[in-house]
This record gives structure tokens, C-alpha cells and sequence, in this order.
């Protein structure tokens, strides 16, 4: 049977029509004595260990069973409910993503409250909005910092308690302010079982869940309204083409897998893949301490998938070139093996040569590459933004295949997904299960003439799909077509074999003053794999011609110079005046405009010295580019490039 018709068949007591809780209890009920969750030890000073939970060693991870985790969702659920949450009222939870976020998620799910999240780094402003704009009654914050946040913002919010995930140290002589261990506590002195079932059994599919914003690239964010059915729906159709079908014989999500989040969980990607789905499956999730202990924690806890954005696989992959780089004849073994891992992987029959080659690629570099995550790893999963196709053949040659999909938050998020069996590098897979998808070509004219298939904005039908913003009902309007499309404003093509590429955001694409249509974002991926740039932002709307603002990386930068005998300034600024980071750099945007059109190269560039982050405000928390921002903060460097 074709894997596309044995997606459509699939049934497995995880596919189902239910609320989110109920299908947390059904998930935790088929796997109560395997583990659920793994928290690190030294991170938090967490207020569960001091009573509920016992703490994990310094640096350690300690494993918590479904049925010890349902205990504690089900008791923080009876303590909301006793702090006076209700059916339908908004609460917020503002945290980094942690165990906890994901067993308070579910509690105040079970207890009818619709979820609506804030970012860690959101500023006093932000939170106001962020709260605010629903009408939260409560908070959930993650320590006494954001605590200290809130109580800024808070004359313009209507909170009745806020909750501290970690332990307080100092009484604030305030009856509205609660550690976590003491909603549990409180919790368990008044659950009922019946009337715990009582809340499930009265939600409805198409009740409210959760207010997600939007990351505000282009604008102030909007609450996207997703539903018990919208979440559960893409619970199903991820499950039917990630989950352990009959017909499989590759990797795959069940109760045998785990993961390490560490993506925001205030994000829709990180709460369906990380989260939702993952429960739902049996899996086993730990809590990264952050992105820059990724490595440890890989090593630690050995997962065999794990989901994340563009900018940490280039990350990741600059880690692994750094350490194979530290001399060259390590250097040339590593390029060799790439090279070697790309050609096995793209030959659809490697012969003998071939063969023997691969095996020493993985004896020499793969294998350990391999190890440095853990040594499990089976697939990867990459969404939020644009992979490029290099960097994405590289982790496949490696052995570490990258799935690429697409997704919004409005449509919970999964539209298409690689599937495991056929994945294609450059596309964004095919449709997930009763995903209905179509193109509109007006915003695009014939600027993509070349192409095999069809180019247009995306439009997306679905049971995944919202059905609008909070409050906002001309935006709502203006995102759906009159026949009932949501308009997605990211140009693809939908490919003869079923398959879609992502061109660019509509909003985001370069129309020359030519009138030539210009996608910025296959030039900026084009430097993923390049070792000496960090970061590329192409530009050009409304201009004749195509330019860029390039980050270098200067760690790479400083090793090049030294085995090339160059001295170079101490100072970041001047380096990036400096003549021969240039010509280096230049060499490079000569290599990457080799694949496009004379229109869609870079014809001019500047060197910046600042790294795009989402600390400066530059990147979301989910790592995408704020482009309006970065224009306004080289805005000099940009008019320089055009002044001739």
C-alpha cells in the first residue's frame, strides 16, 4: 500500500475525537508506569521539589511516570479550580519552557481555563498587552523576576492571583500571590474524582483552548483563537504520518520515543510537536536547562527525535564543523565526509566504492557526530522558517536526516510535513491528512514563470485551521478568502508530485524597481553551511537592484586570518572594515549568486557588526528575522549601499 493511502487508513487508540485533558488522562492511562517527563537537577528552584517531587542531582535528569505526572496535572487542576478559575476564563502562563509549564498547561486545560501564553523575554509593556488584551484573571510566572514584571504592568491588568512556579524567597504580604507546590497542595486536599470528570466531560471540541499571538514581525501580534478540535485534529494528522503504522519500516513517534524541548512552548510549534503530540504518542519529554547546554543535554538523555527552527540546525552544524576543524588535515577529513555522506545520500543505487567510502565517512566523523547527540537520534524535525537545502543535504548525509514542514500558528501549526518514507530536500513535504491546500497566483503575476507547478500564496482548509483572531474581527475577515480559505501570505509551489516548496512571505517579497519579484529567503539560506558568515539579510524592495547586510562570524573569521598569517583589529566594527574580511566574505556572496538569476544577486553588501538576537529585538523568540526592525537599525549602512 502507497503511504499516502496508509496515512488515510491508519487507526491507533491515540487518533481520536477528544479534548485535550481527555486525551492526556486516555495517553496516561495506556502508559501509566512509563516515563513522561525528565527534569534536570540545579536548574530551578523549583517550589514541587520541595514538597511534591523529589529534586533531581545537580546536573542530572530524573524521570517522572505518566501516572506520577497525571497525579500532579490532576491536582493543580482541583487547586485552580479552588482559587476560583472557572470555564472559559483566560490565564496566563509566563515561562521559560520547563516541566512545569507543560503539567500547568494541562491542569488549567482540565480545568475549562483557555490558555493564553507569554514569552519569557516579553518586556513590562508586552505583558500588558499579552494579558491584558484577553482579559486574563491569573498568571502562572516562572519566578520572582517575572513576578517583579508583572507587578509593573499589573495597574492596567484585572488579575485576581498570580501563581511562581519556583519557590518565593520573601513574604510579600499579599493573599493573591501562590507558589506552585501550593496550588498542588490545595489541589489535592479538595480533588474529587467525579467532579474532576465532571470538568472534562463538560468541554466541548469546539470550545476555546488556548489565545496564542502572533510574534509580531509585522505588526502588533494578534490572539489567534485555536480550539480543543483544532489542536486535536493536528494531533491526529501529525500521529498518521509520524506514528508506527503497519505499513512503516522507518523511524518513528510512539511510546518509544523521546525528546528534549527546548523551544518556547509559548510558540504553537513547540506546543503541538514537543508537547501534545508527544504525550499523546507515550512519548518521553526532558526539559533542555537552555540552548546552549543543548549538547550536555543530548548526551544526557539520549532522545531519538527532537524538533527545532532553522537558525539552531546551523548552529548545531557550526558546533560539529568547529570541533572537526581544529586543524586541517581534520579540516579536509570532515569536507571529504560531507561530501562523501551528500553523494550516498542523493545516489539513488550507491556502488561498491560508494559504499566503502560511507563507511568511512561514519568511522571517522559521522559516528562521532552522532554521539555528540546522544548517539539515538533518528530523525529531526524542522520548522518556523526556511531550511536551506544545503545545510538540510548535509544532516542527511550525515545519517541525521532533517524533516522539513510548514505550519502557522493559525493552523495549529502543521500544514505539510516530509514524510520519513520519501523525504524531498528544498520542499516543505506534502500535505498532512485531510489537509486541503490550493494557489493563489495573483500576488505573483508571472514572476515565477520557470516554475514546474503552480506559484501563488498558499490557501489552507482544515480541521487545524482557527477560525479567526480575538477581537479582531476585519483581521479575521481580511485572512479569509469568501469562500472559507485561510490565506496563509507565504508564496509556494505545489509541485506535480504532491510535493510544496516555499518561495517566500508574500509580505516579504522584494519587488525590484525593475518590476522583477525577488525571494529573499533562498539567497539568506544559501550561507547557512558558509563557516565565516553568521547572518545574512538581503534586501532590495522598491531598489534596482539586490543587496545585503551580512553578520560575519567572527570566531571563524579570527581562525582564517591566523592560518592566513592576517593581522586584524580587536575591535568588531573595524574588523568589519577590515579589507581582507571583505575580500573573504566577498569570495563567499560570489559562490552563493552563482545559483540564482543576474536579478536575484547580491550586487552590493555591507558588514555589520551586530548579531541579529531576539535580546537586541532584531529576531522573535522563535528566531525569524524582524526585518522592519533590522531596516531601521542599519538604516545608514542601507543608504550608503544605494547613495550610488
Amino acid at each position: 500500500m502507497d503511504w499516502r493511502d496508509a496515512e488515510q487508513e491508519f487507526t491507533d487508540p491515540v487518533i481520536g475525537q477528544t479534548t485535550i485533558p481527555r486525551m492526556f488522562e486516555d495517553s496516561a492511562e495506556r502508559h501509566a508506569n512509563r516515563p513522561a517527563q525528565q527534569y534536570k537537577g540545579g536548574v530551578y528552584d523549583r517550589s514541587l521539589t520541595e514538597s511534591v517531587l523529589a529534586a533531581a542531582p545537580p546536573g542530572e535528569f530524573r524521570s517522572l511516570s505518566y501516572a506520577e505526572m497525571r497525579d500532579i496535572v490532576r491536582n493543580l487542576a482541583a487547586g485552580f479550580r479552588d482559587l476560583g478559575v472557572e470555564s472559559d476564563d483566560r490565564v496566563g502562563i509566563f515561562a521559560d519552557t520547563r516541566m512545569e509549564w507543560a503539567q500547568t498547561d494541562f491542569a488549567l486545560l482540565a480545568a475549562g481555563a483557555v490558555v493564553t501564553t507569554v514569552y519569557r523575554n516579553s518586556s513590562v509593556s508586552q505583558v500588558e498587552y499579552l494579558l491584558g488584551d484577553p482579559e486574563a484573571t491569573a498568571v502562572v510566572v516562572e519566578n520572582e523576576d517575572l513576578l517583579e514584571r508583572v507587578f509593573e504592568a499589573e495597574e492596567n491588568l484585572d488579575l485576581e492571583f498570580v501563581v511562581v512556579m519556583d519557590g518565593l524567597s520573601r513574604d510579600y504580604d499579599r493573599d493573591d500571590i501562590h507558589t506552585l507546590a501550593e496550588v498542588h497542595d490545595r489541589g489535592a486536599e479538595a480533588f474529587d474524582r467525579d467532579e474532576y470528570e465532571s470538568w472534562l466531560d463538560a468541554r466541548d471540541l469546539d470550545d476555546l483552548a488556548t489565545l496564542i499571538y502572533t510574534s509580531g514581525t509585522t505588526g502588533q501580534p494578534k490572539g489567534v483563537r485555536l480550539t480543543h478540535r483544532n489542536f486535536r485534529a493536528n494531533v491526529n494528522q501529525c500521529y498518521k504520518r509520524f506514528g508506527p503504522r503497519p505499513d512503516k519500516d522507518v523511524p518513528t513517534i510512539d511510546e518509544n520515543a523521546s525528546t528534549v524541548s527546548f523551544l518556547p512552548l509559548a510558540h504553537v510549534f513547540e506546543r503541538l510537536s514537543g508537547h501534545f503530540l508527544m504525550f499523546a504518542a507515550g512519548a518521553t519529554v526532558a526539559y533542555a536547562e537552555s540552548p546552549d547546554t543543548l549538547r550536555d543535554d543530548f548526551q544526557s538523555v539520549r532522545p531519538t527525535t527532537g524538533t527545532s527552527v532553522p537558525r539552531v540546525y546551523e548552529r548545531i552544524y557550526d558546533a560539529i564543523r568547529s570541533q572537526a576543524e581544529e586543524s586541517d588535515a581534520k579540516r579536509r577529513i570532515f569536507e571529504w565526509a560531507t561530501d562523501v555522506g551528500v553523494a550516498y545520500h542523493e545516489a539513488d543505487s550507491p556502488g561498491v566504492g560508494l559504499r566503502a567510502k560511507k563507511l568511512l565517512a561514519d568511522k571517522l566523523v559521522f559516528d562521532k557526530v552522532k554521539d555528540g547527540l546522544g548517539g539515538n537520534v533518528e530523525f529531526l524535525i524542522s520548522g518556523g522558517g526556511s531550511l536551506s537545502a544545503d545545510l538540510c543535504a548535509l544532516y542527511h548525509g550525515m545519517g541525521l536526516p532533517i524533516l522539513e514542514g510548514y505550519g502557522l500558528t493559525e493552523t495549529s501549526p502543521v500544514v505539510a510535513v516530509n514524510p520519513p518514507e520519501e523525504p524531498k530536500i528544498g520542499t516543505i513535504g506534502t500535505p498532512v491528512v485531510d489537509e486541503a491546500v490550493k494557489v493563489d497566483a495573483s500576488l505573483v503575476g508571472d514572476g515565477f514563470a520557470d516554475a514546474e507547478g503552480e506559484v501563488g500564496e498558499l490557501l489552507v482548509k482544515g480541521p487545524n485551521v482557527t477560525d479567526g483572531y480575538w477581537n479582531k474581527p476585519e483581521a479575521t475577515d481580511d485572512s479569509f478568502t469568501e469562500d472559507g480559505w485561510f490565506r496563509t501570505g507565504d508564496i509556494v509551489e505545489l509541485r506535480p508530485d504532491g510535493y510544496i516548496e516555499f518561495r517566500e512571505r508574500a509580505k516579504e517579497l522584494l519587488v525590484l524597481s525593475t518590476g522583477k519579484n525577488v525571494a529573499p529567503g533562498p539567497i539568506e539560506d544559501a550561507f547557512a553551511a558558509c563557516d565565516i558568515v553568521e547572518q545574512c539579510m538581503v534586501m532590495g524592495d522598491g531598489r534596482r537592484f539586490v543587496s545585503a547586510l551580512i553578520v560575519p562570524n567572527v570566531e571563524e573569521v579570527r581562525k582564517r586570518a591566523e592560518r592566513e598569517g592576517v593581522s586584524l583589529p580587536d575591535d568588531p566594527r573595524e574588523l568589519c572594515r577590515n579589507d581582507a574580511v571583505y575580500e573573504w566574505i566577498e569570495e563567499e556572496v560570489e559562490r552563493a549568486n552563482r545559483r540564482f538569476e543576474s536579478y536575484e544577486r547580491i550586487k552590493q553588501f555591507r558588514l555589520v557588526p551586530v548579531e541579529f538576537t531576539e535580546d537586541n529585538d532584531l529576531l522573535t523568540p522563535t528566531m525569524k528575522k524582524k526585518r522592519r526592525n533590522i531596516l531601521d537599525r542599519f538604516a545608514d549602512d542601507i543608504e550608503a549601499i544605494y547613495a550610488n
